[in-house]
């Protein structure tokens, strides 16, 4: 379980590749030690993050995971459950791709869907069951500012992000006074390899910044976080600004 520090003695990371989640799982290595599961497709990177993790002293399992296959999910999450409790798990998967193709293609656009809308709530249910069943247990969802209000520049994103948003805020709520505890992380513009390219926005912020804000969620079992704070700040006033005027805007 996760202890008065808000420590955890376990950790399943949903899309174990995450810049965002590693950064975290760095972090809690360094206090903590927690089991860690890395669920991603195979790959060098994944092997790259095992071997990683696993040089700072923590013991890594890395199984195998598809965001869209979602008939997968259930027996995934409850044989990682029959190893142990899950104390946390992180909902870090996502696909950004490019922004016009997103919504020109077709594959392209089903595909942001299933992995950051579909994939994202089929593993939140499997979750909350489970974790309603041991009694605790903390589900981080990874989110984005990009959902709070979608933007014509990357609106395919924006809107599985304001979907997926939503679904764990109320998530959070329907699974209240069960011992579960729901955080939604919603960051800026963050330096990772998925956006490795892009011009930064204004308060963009990194990994480990992100890890931070995710660690103080747990701990302090905060149900909505912005990364950087200022930012809670910013889309308050662009969620009220008339559409004329939105779409003129450099977003």
């Amino acid at each position: 379980m996760i202890n008065s520090l808000g420590q955890p003695q376990t950790v399943l990371v949903l899309g174990g590749t995450s810049d965002i989640a590693l950064a975290t799982v760095r972090s809690w290595a360094a206090t903590c030690r927690p089991q860690v599961t890395l669920a991603a497709r195979p790959s060098p990177r994944r092997d790259a993050a095992v071997a990683e993790l696993e040089s700072l002293g923590l013991d890594v399992v890395a199984v195998d995971f598809d965001a869209e296959d979602t008939d997968s999910h259930r027996a995934l999450i409850e044989q990682v459950a029959a190893r142990a409790d899950i104390d946390v798990a992180l909902v870090a998967f996502g696909v950004l791709g490019d922004e016009e193709e997103a919504w020109q293609e077709h594959a392209s656009a089903v595909r942001h869907a299933r992995v950051n809308y579909v994939g994202a709530v089929s593993v939140g249910v499997v979750l909350g069951e489970v974790m309603k069943r041991q009694g605790h247990g903390s589900i981080v969802a990874i989110s984005s500012v990009a959902g709070e209000r979608v933007r014509r520049s990357n609106f395919v994103y924006g809107s599985g992000k304001a979907g997926m948003d939503g679904f764990y805020l109320g998530l959070g709520e329907a699974l209240r006074g069960s011992g579960v505890h729901v955080a939604v992380v919603r960051p800026g513009f963050v330096h990772t390899k998925m956006t490795a390219g892009r011009e930064p926005a204004p308060l963009s912020v990194t990994p480990e910044q992100v890890a931070e804000a995710i660690i103080d969620a747990v701990t302090e079992r905060r149900d909505l976080v912005w990364v950087p704070r200022p930012m809670r700040a910013v889309m308050s006033g662009l969620r009220h600004v008339p559409r004329p005027l939105f779409r003129r805007l450099p977003l």
